[in-house]
């Protein structure tokens, strides 16, 4: 992008010939945020019919600030929130620290089976990332899903508050359990990239539920049959492993971040 937006890509903007998803069209949008010249520019090819509605809108909606309520001053909270988080991830928070807990004391009770931490700590986020991305859980998805910066971008912020929340409780049950971190902390991590890349495709919260139900569907059911699967998977030889996954899931989930503009990665 230029200083100013070529003509060509302006008109085809205020005709509607750009695709609402493609990245051009968010681009040209960050653009004229910030560029009043451009936004002028705009304003002169939109045809009269329009140019009679906005001045009708406008006109109402001056009349309403003057004769109305005064705004609400904004709150730096709710831009962390809304940028970072979501209410309903209270909820998930709560449903994780008390899995978390339920499999240390199962851990600590029955230290001869298979580790129930283990077994859990890879798809611990999942949950949490599922919710925080669903239109069913964020009534105002439609408003950040059409938001220019919406996407890769403010899906990994709500990535990082997601893992924020769960590493610390898992940290506490590995000290507890005097687990080394790297045997889960990798394959967390792991899995997590495989959501945001799957979820570029179905969507995030689907892909978590399928990748997540799935884990633990299979070592569930594995670990009922054979000895100790779930250690076998997740030791220290099998460290460099799960990081190499995980360095290629994250570079395929970066090459697709134009998929998840899209507002189909909300379920």
């Amino acid at each position: 992008m230029t200083a100013h937006i070529a003509p060509p890509a302006l008109a085809a903007y205020a005709a509607g010939t750009l695709e609402p998803d493609h990245a051009a069209t968010w681009a040209l949008e960050v653009h004229l945020e910030g560029c009043a010249q451009c936004r002028a520019r705009l304003a002169e090819l939109a045809g009269a019919p329009l140019q009679r509605l906005l001045d009708d809108a406008r006109t109402a909606i001056l009349a309403q600030a003057r004769s109305g309520p005064r705004p609400v001053p904004p709150r730096r909270w709710r831009w962390w929130q809304l940028r970072w988080a979501d209410w309903s991830l209270l909820g998930w928070a709560a449903m994780t620290c008390t899995a978390i807990l339920a499999a240390v004391l199962l851990d600590v009770g029955y230290p001869d089976r298979p580790s129930t931490v283990l077994l859990l700590a890879p798809v611990a986020p999942l949950a949490g990332l599922g919710v925080s991305w669903s239109r069913r859980a964020n009534p105002a998805w439609e408003m950040i899903a059409g938001t220019a910066r919406a996407g890769l971008e403010m899906l990994l912020r709500r990535t990082i508050a997601v893992l924020v929340l769960v590493l610390p409780p898992l940290a506490v049950a590995g000290l507890v359990l005097g687990r080394n971190p790297a045997l889960w902390l990798l394959p967390c991590l792991t899995f997590t990239a495989a959501t945001l890349l799957l979820g570029s495709r179905i969507g995030v919260p689907l892909a978590a539920a399928v990748l997540g139900g799935g884990w633990l569907a299979v070592a569930g059911a594995v670990t009922g049959i054979a000895a100790a699967p779930v250690e076998g998977l997740m030791r220290a030889q099998t460290m460099p492993a799960w990081a190499a996954a995980a360095v290629v899931l994250a570079l395929l989930t970066v090459l697709r971040a134009d998929h998840l503009r899209s507002p189909a990665t909300w379920r």
